[in-house]
């Protein structure tokens, strides 16, 4: 199975490769030409080659924000007709706003804002709320994460991570030096045989240090992982939806659980109810087209035993991007 005509079943092995977790080392892709059998020089022409087509859209760190002391969470608004290219640009402009969506139903942009300790979250959202053509707004933060992360599956003999452990990190304070890594490392590296040394000495440290932080990172969950984010349409995956699903609260772990499960899920949360809008279980559903998307949905439909549920297509994405921390 190779769904892009673009690539070739080496160029999508090493795209599944470095999905999973891309190597913290002086020369990366040394080790990733090594399990490929190919030469280092080849896996730097293809990683080129796969980002100038735009189908790596950035190899950063995904830090886990609430380690960092910063507070996230997703907003619905409801915008009226005539209004919504103009409140979605104005909601992209601010600087905490990593995605935003326009998605088909009464409730049409969708977005994440995530911001620093020392920032008003509410007062933040009071204020894009009031966006001329903003008719009313929904603050949905994360109760439970079941999980996160998006794999996109390449070649028919992909497993995929079975799951990406989802830990509690523990809050500590952060040093001066912990910020200047953490800049450093959400950096999109360059494509080169060195590119952490890169890095480093554009943040004026020492590689070693920016390694040894990073490891401890991901071994007390601060840091989930070091890894490529894929443009999920130039990959070859056409159709996605949010589902909403109204979930009894003593199924839900049951059905988050489940749900996590299926490989076409990249994210699946428990999120805050309203009173018009009754639905407590939230995924992301990647597919290959509609077809398969209204499959997918009708298997976790099943799962849940026939809950209602609503499915919301994204229409237009006007924002993704990585959170910048200590900006």
């Amino acid at each position: 199975m190779i769904i892009n005509n673009l690539i070739d079943t080496i160029d999508a092995r090493l795209l599944e490769l470095i999905q999973r977790d891309f190597p913290l080392a002086h020369r990366p892709f040394d080790e990733i030409a090594a399990r490929l059998s190919i030469s280092s020089i080849d896996a730097i022409s293809r990683t080129s080659r796969l980002k100038s087509q735009g189908i790596i859209r950035q190899i950063s760190a995904i830090f886990n924000s609430s380690a960092l002391g910063y507070s996230s969470v997703l907003v619905a608004f409801r915008v009226g007709d005539g209004y919504l290219e103009n409140v979605a640009a104005a909601v992209c402009a601010n600087p905490g706003v990593s995605h935003c969506y326009s998605r088909s139903d009464d409730f049409n942009l969708w977005f994440t804002l995530t911001l620093s300790p020392e920032s008003d979250l509410g007062r933040e959202i009071a204020g894009l709320a009031s966006l001329d053509g903003v008719q009313s707004h929904m603050i949905l933060p994360a109760l439970k994460v079941y999980k996160i992360g998006l794999f996109l599956k390449l070649t028919d003999d992909a497993i995929g991570p079975v799951s990406w452990t989802i830990t509690q990190p523990t809050r500590h304070e952060l040093t001066n030096l912990d910020r200047a890594v953490v800049l450093a490392l959400q950096q999109d590296i360059p494509i080169i045989e060195e590119p952490f040394a890169r890095i480093a000495d554009h943040a004026g440290l020492q590689e070693d240090i920016v390694f040894q932080r990073a490891n401890a990172y991901k071994a007390d969950g601060t840091m989930r992982r070091f890894a490529a984010v894929l443009r999920h349409g130039q990959a070859g995956y056409k159709a996605n939806a949010m589902v909403c699903w109204q979930v009894d609260s003593e199924k839900i772990d049951e059905v988050g659980e489940q749900f996590a499960q299926n490989p076409h899920v990249s994210h699946c949360y428990e999120r805050a109810q309203y009173p018009n809008w009754p639905y407590s279980l939230y995924t992301m559903v990647h597919c290959l087209d509609d077809q398969e998307l209204d499959q997918i949905i009708y298997k976790l439909a099943e799962i849940c035993g026939g809950c209602d549920h609503r499915v919301l297509k994204t229409v237009k994405e006007y924002k993704k991007t990585r959170v910048v921390y200590f900006r």
